[in-house]
């Protein structure tokens, strides 16, 4: 069974750091969370960050001003927010619900890879179930022959982390369908 997933992050080209998860599984499961534990005054002076994953985090609804204060990237009370930990678990179970032939796809994967495999510390720290490896969109992408303008592109949510995941689902079983004819 295929399961997409898509990170963001903070990386600093020697830390990769946790914002959101958002997952997505042939089965019809998903899964979306945000990194409670985030480095969130070192995401405050990215910019990129700012300007392009912070503005899909959960917010608050109504007046910001009583529920989300100014200094707040997201709604910390959002059930989405939870703890690094929680999130460990919930993704080794959503994993493991997969079944033991699971493949994990990501688009550009190597660094969400990296991250998803540090949500339970060290590479040989993975728990039972959940892959070793990544597959990557743009790997298969190549390999049949087709340019980065030939895949189906993404209409709204690009960096949010569900939201991804679901188009990396789409364009990898448009890419399946290439390599049936």
């Amino acid at each position: 069974m295929n399961l997409y997933y898509d990170l963001e992050f903070l990386e600093n080209g020697r830390t990769i750091e946790l914002i959101s998860i958002g997952m997505v599984c042939d089965d019809g499961r998903e899964y979306y969370a945000v990194n409670r534990d985030m480095p969130v005054r070192r995401i405050r002076k990215h910019k990129w960050l700012m300007e392009n994953v912070v503005p899909g985090l959960p917010k608050g609804h109504g007046d910001q001003r009583i529920h989300m204060p100014k200094r707040w990237l997201f709604h910390y009370a959002d059930h989405r927010v939870k703890p690094r930990k929680v999130i460990a678990d919930e993704v080794m179970n959503f994993i493991r619900a997969a079944g033991s032939d699971v493949e994990l796809w990501a688009n550009y994967g190597a660094y969400d890879h990296v991250c998803l495999a540090q949500l339970w510390g060290r590479m040989i720290d993975l728990p039972e179930g959940v892959p070793m490896f990544t597959r990557d969109i743009q790997q298969e992408r190549a390999r049949l022959g087709l340019a980065w303008n030939d895949l189906p592109q993404q209409e709204t949510g690009e960096h949010n982390a569900l939201a991804d995941a679901r188009h990396n689902q789409t364009v990898r079983r448009w890419l399946a369908e290439r390599t049936q004819k």
